[in-house]
Protein backbone atom coordinates (compact mmCIF):
# COMPACT_ATOMS: atom_id res chain seq x y z
CA UNK A 1 0.00 0.00 0.00
CA UNK A 2 1.63 3.14 1.24
CA UNK A 3 5.12 1.67 0.71
CA UNK A 4 5.22 1.63 -3.08
CA UNK A 5 4.06 5.09 -3.07
CA UNK A 6 6.68 6.45 -0.41
CA UNK A 7 9.25 4.10 -2.14
CA UNK A 8 10.19 1.82 0.84
CA UNK A 9 11.80 -1.12 1.07
CA UNK A 10 10.63 -2.05 4.67
CA UNK A 11 7.28 -1.23 6.57
CA UNK A 12 8.51 1.06 9.11
CA UNK A 13 6.26 1.25 12.13
CA UNK A 14 5.87 -2.31 12.86
CA UNK A 15 6.71 -4.26 15.69
CA UNK A 16 9.07 -6.37 13.53
CA UNK A 17 11.61 -3.90 13.49
CA UNK A 18 14.89 -5.72 13.33
CA UNK A 19 16.63 -5.23 17.06
CA UNK A 20 19.49 -3.19 15.28
CA UNK A 21 17.34 -0.71 13.21
CA UNK A 22 15.39 0.24 16.59
CA UNK A 23 15.17 3.34 18.14
CA UNK A 24 18.09 3.92 21.23
CA UNK A 25 16.54 6.53 23.33
CA UNK A 26 19.18 7.20 25.82
CA UNK A 27 16.89 5.72 29.08
CA UNK A 28 16.58 2.38 26.62
CA UNK A 29 20.37 2.46 26.31
CA UNK A 30 20.40 2.41 30.06
CA UNK A 31 18.40 0.16 30.34
CA UNK A 32 19.94 -2.19 28.48
CA UNK A 33 23.22 -1.28 30.00
CA UNK A 34 21.69 -2.31 33.41
CA UNK A 35 20.10 -5.96 32.01
CA UNK A 36 23.61 -6.60 30.97
CA UNK A 37 25.24 -6.32 34.63
CA UNK A 38 21.91 -8.24 35.19
CA UNK A 39 22.55 -10.79 33.45
CA UNK A 40 26.39 -10.92 33.72
CA UNK A 41 25.97 -10.68 37.84
CA UNK A 42 22.93 -13.09 37.89
CA UNK A 43 21.01 -10.49 39.55
CA UNK A 44 16.96 -9.98 40.19
CA UNK A 45 15.61 -7.41 38.16
CA UNK A 46 12.38 -4.97 37.83
CA UNK A 47 11.73 -3.73 34.55
CA UNK A 48 8.47 -1.66 34.46
CA UNK A 49 6.91 1.26 32.02
CA UNK A 50 3.37 2.08 30.95
CA UNK A 51 1.53 0.38 28.09
CA UNK A 52 2.86 1.10 24.65
CA UNK A 53 6.79 2.45 26.15
CA UNK A 54 8.94 0.20 25.25
CA UNK A 55 8.97 -3.06 27.41
CA UNK A 56 8.96 -5.46 24.76
CA UNK A 57 11.31 -3.33 22.66
CA UNK A 58 14.11 -3.68 25.25
CA UNK A 59 13.79 -7.43 26.04
CA UNK A 60 13.88 -7.62 22.57
CA UNK A 61 17.07 -5.36 22.33
CA UNK A 62 18.20 -7.14 25.68
CA UNK A 63 18.39 -10.52 24.75
CA UNK A 64 19.57 -10.19 20.81
CA UNK A 65 22.79 -8.98 22.72
CA UNK A 66 23.73 -11.87 24.79
CA UNK A 67 26.00 -13.87 22.99
CA UNK A 68 24.66 -17.49 22.60
CA UNK A 69 27.93 -19.12 23.97
CA UNK A 70 27.55 -17.58 27.16
CA UNK A 71 23.60 -17.20 27.78
CA UNK A 72 20.88 -19.00 27.25
CA UNK A 73 17.77 -17.32 27.56
CA UNK A 74 14.21 -18.69 29.49
CA UNK A 75 10.90 -16.35 28.71
CA UNK A 76 7.25 -16.72 30.18
CA UNK A 77 4.90 -14.80 29.29
CA UNK A 78 1.22 -15.53 31.29
CA UNK A 79 -0.93 -14.16 32.89
CA UNK A 80 -2.70 -17.44 34.58
CA UNK A 81 1.33 -18.17 35.30
CA UNK A 82 0.86 -20.26 38.75
CA UNK A 83 3.93 -22.06 40.49
CA UNK A 84 3.50 -25.40 38.77
CA UNK A 85 3.29 -23.70 35.31
CA UNK A 86 5.96 -21.99 36.11
CA UNK A 87 8.62 -24.62 36.68
CA UNK A 88 7.01 -26.51 33.81
CA UNK A 89 7.67 -23.51 31.64
CA UNK A 90 11.26 -23.50 31.87
CA UNK A 91 11.66 -26.83 32.12
CA UNK A 92 9.81 -27.40 28.49
CA UNK A 93 12.35 -24.54 26.97
CA UNK A 94 15.15 -26.11 28.79
CA UNK A 95 13.64 -29.93 26.90
CA UNK A 96 13.20 -31.69 30.01
CA UNK A 97 9.68 -33.42 31.35
CA UNK A 98 8.73 -31.91 34.55
CA UNK A 99 7.40 -33.82 37.56
CA UNK A 100 4.04 -33.12 38.34
CA UNK A 101 4.67 -31.88 42.04
CA UNK A 102 6.41 -27.94 42.70
CA UNK A 103 9.12 -29.31 45.03
CA UNK A 104 10.61 -31.94 42.63
CA UNK A 105 9.68 -29.80 39.61
CA UNK A 106 11.80 -26.93 41.16
CA UNK A 107 14.78 -29.37 42.40
CA UNK A 108 15.19 -30.69 38.67
CA UNK A 109 15.44 -26.92 37.67
CA UNK A 110 18.38 -26.60 39.84
CA UNK A 111 19.81 -29.55 39.25
CA UNK A 112 19.63 -28.93 35.18
CA UNK A 113 21.04 -25.17 35.82
CA UNK A 114 24.20 -26.94 37.76
CA UNK A 115 24.45 -28.68 34.39
CA UNK A 116 24.57 -25.99 31.96
CA UNK A 117 26.38 -23.24 34.07
CA UNK A 118 28.99 -26.03 35.42
CA UNK A 119 29.19 -28.05 32.53
CA UNK A 120 28.35 -25.84 29.21
CA UNK A 121 29.98 -22.65 31.31
CA UNK A 122 26.59 -20.70 30.71
CA UNK A 123 24.48 -18.33 32.75
CA UNK A 124 20.55 -18.75 32.06
CA UNK A 125 18.69 -15.64 32.32
CA UNK A 126 15.26 -15.84 33.12
CA UNK A 127 12.72 -13.30 31.47
CA UNK A 128 8.93 -13.31 32.86
CA UNK A 129 7.11 -10.70 31.04
CA UNK A 130 3.29 -9.23 31.71
CA UNK A 131 4.58 -9.72 35.47
CA UNK A 132 2.25 -7.24 36.63
CA UNK A 133 -0.94 -9.97 35.96
CA UNK A 134 1.14 -12.67 38.27
CA UNK A 135 -0.46 -13.27 41.94
CA UNK A 136 0.94 -13.41 45.50
CA UNK A 137 1.77 -16.95 44.95
CA UNK A 138 4.03 -16.92 42.56
CA UNK A 139 5.85 -13.68 42.93
CA UNK A 140 6.56 -15.08 46.39
CA UNK A 141 7.69 -18.83 44.78
CA UNK A 142 10.07 -16.99 42.39
CA UNK A 143 11.62 -15.03 45.24
CA UNK A 144 11.98 -18.90 46.91
CA UNK A 145 13.76 -20.23 43.95
CA UNK A 146 16.50 -17.31 44.11
CA UNK A 147 17.03 -18.84 47.38
CA UNK A 148 20.07 -21.36 46.66
CA UNK A 149 22.99 -22.64 48.72
CA UNK A 150 21.76 -20.91 51.54
CA UNK A 151 20.96 -17.35 49.97
CA UNK A 152 24.80 -17.16 48.67
CA UNK A 153 24.09 -17.31 45.08
CA UNK A 154 21.12 -17.00 42.91
CA UNK A 155 21.13 -19.77 40.25
CA UNK A 156 20.13 -17.88 37.78
CA UNK A 157 19.81 -13.66 36.28
CA UNK A 158 16.20 -13.69 36.65
CA UNK A 159 13.95 -9.89 35.43
CA UNK A 160 10.31 -9.45 35.83
CA UNK A 161 9.10 -7.17 33.03
CA UNK A 162 5.60 -5.66 33.56
CA UNK A 163 3.53 -1.97 33.44
CA UNK A 164 4.10 0.58 36.00
CA UNK A 165 1.51 -1.17 38.13
CA UNK A 166 3.90 -4.12 39.31
CA UNK A 167 6.00 -1.74 41.18
CA UNK A 168 2.68 -0.32 42.74
CA UNK A 169 1.87 -3.95 43.69
CA UNK A 170 5.36 -4.61 45.36
CA UNK A 171 5.31 -1.30 47.54
CA UNK A 172 2.77 -2.86 49.49
CA UNK A 173 4.02 -4.54 53.12
CA UNK A 174 2.72 -7.92 52.00
CA UNK A 175 5.31 -8.07 49.08
CA UNK A 176 8.48 -6.78 51.07
CA UNK A 177 10.28 -9.73 50.84
CA UNK A 178 10.45 -9.88 47.44
CA UNK A 179 10.61 -6.21 46.99
CA UNK A 180 13.63 -6.40 49.32
CA UNK A 181 15.50 -9.30 47.11
CA UNK A 182 15.42 -6.86 43.99
CA UNK A 183 18.77 -5.74 42.45
CA UNK A 184 18.13 -3.41 39.55
CA UNK A 185 14.95 -1.65 38.98
CA UNK A 186 14.34 -0.23 35.39
CA UNK A 187 11.70 2.40 34.88
CA UNK A 188 11.16 3.23 31.26
CA UNK A 189 9.97 6.61 31.00
CA UNK A 190 7.53 7.91 27.70
CA UNK A 191 9.52 9.65 25.07
CA UNK A 192 9.63 13.49 24.89
CA UNK A 193 9.00 15.59 22.07
CA UNK A 194 12.78 15.31 20.85
CA UNK A 195 13.12 11.64 21.36
CA UNK A 196 9.81 11.37 19.34
CA UNK A 197 11.10 12.60 16.25
CA UNK A 198 14.09 10.92 16.24
CA UNK A 199 11.92 7.81 16.59
CA UNK A 200 10.30 8.60 13.79
CA UNK A 201 13.54 9.41 11.97
CA UNK A 202 15.27 5.98 13.01
CA UNK A 203 11.90 4.82 11.49
CA UNK A 204 11.72 5.87 7.88
CA UNK A 205 15.57 5.71 7.68
CA UNK A 206 14.85 1.43 7.87
CA UNK A 207 12.33 1.84 5.69
CA UNK A 208 14.86 3.57 3.00
CA UNK A 209 12.37 5.10 1.45
CA UNK A 210 11.27 9.19 1.40
CA UNK A 211 13.23 10.17 4.65
CA UNK A 212 11.20 14.47 4.88
CA UNK A 213 7.70 12.72 5.50
CA UNK A 214 6.11 14.22 8.45
CA UNK A 215 6.80 17.72 8.73
CA UNK A 216 7.79 19.56 12.43
CA UNK A 217 3.60 19.92 13.43
CA UNK A 218 2.50 16.85 11.84
CA UNK A 219 5.24 15.75 14.48
CA UNK A 220 3.51 17.97 17.22
CA UNK A 221 0.49 15.98 16.45
CA UNK A 222 1.85 13.08 16.98
CA UNK A 223 3.01 13.76 19.82
CA UNK A 224 0.40 15.14 21.44
CA UNK A 225 -1.79 12.82 20.22
CA UNK A 226 0.74 9.54 21.59
CA UNK A 227 2.40 10.77 24.78
CA UNK A 228 5.55 9.73 23.87
CA UNK A 229 4.14 6.46 23.76
CA UNK A 230 5.69 4.14 20.85
CA UNK A 231 2.96 2.36 19.90
CA UNK A 232 0.36 4.80 19.59
CA UNK A 233 3.16 6.94 16.90
CA UNK A 234 3.21 3.93 15.49
CA UNK A 235 -0.69 3.36 15.00
CA UNK A 236 -1.07 7.37 14.15
CA UNK A 237 2.13 7.08 11.86
CA UNK A 238 0.87 4.44 9.92
CA UNK A 239 -2.47 5.74 9.79
CA UNK A 240 -1.55 9.07 8.72
CA UNK A 241 0.78 7.26 5.92
CA UNK A 242 -1.65 4.82 4.44
CA UNK A 243 -3.96 8.47 3.98
CA UNK A 244 -1.97 10.73 2.41
CA UNK A 245 -0.69 7.39 -0.07
CA UNK A 246 -4.58 7.64 -0.90
CA UNK A 247 -4.44 11.51 -1.20
CA UNK A 248 -1.29 11.02 -3.36
CA UNK A 249 0.88 13.41 -1.11
CA UNK A 250 4.49 13.22 -0.78
CA UNK A 251 4.15 15.16 2.69
CA UNK A 252 2.39 14.43 5.90
CA UNK A 253 1.19 17.51 7.43
CA UNK A 254 -0.57 18.27 10.83
CA UNK A 255 -4.15 18.49 9.49
CA UNK A 256 -3.36 15.30 7.87
CA UNK A 257 -2.55 13.96 11.58
CA UNK A 258 -5.84 15.68 12.79
CA UNK A 259 -7.78 14.23 10.43
CA UNK A 260 -6.67 10.06 11.30
CA UNK A 261 -6.73 11.02 14.72
CA UNK A 262 -10.30 12.52 14.85
CA UNK A 263 -11.25 9.80 11.77
CA UNK A 264 -9.71 6.81 12.43
CA UNK A 265 -8.27 5.84 15.78
CA UNK A 266 -10.19 5.45 19.26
Amino acid sequence: MYEAFFEMQHTPFVNSVPTESLYMSPMLDETLGRLEFVAEKRLFALVTADVGCGKTTAIRKFTASLPSDRYQVLYLSDSKLTPRWFYKGLLDQLGVESKFYRGDSKRQLHQHLEVIRGVHSKTVVTIVDEAHLLDRETLEEIRFLLNYKMDSLNPMALILVGQNELWDKLKLQRYAAIRQRIDIKCEIPQYDRAQTQEYIAAHLAYAKGAQEVFTDKAIDEVYKYSAGSARAINKVCTHALMYASQRAKKLVDDHMIRTVIEGELP
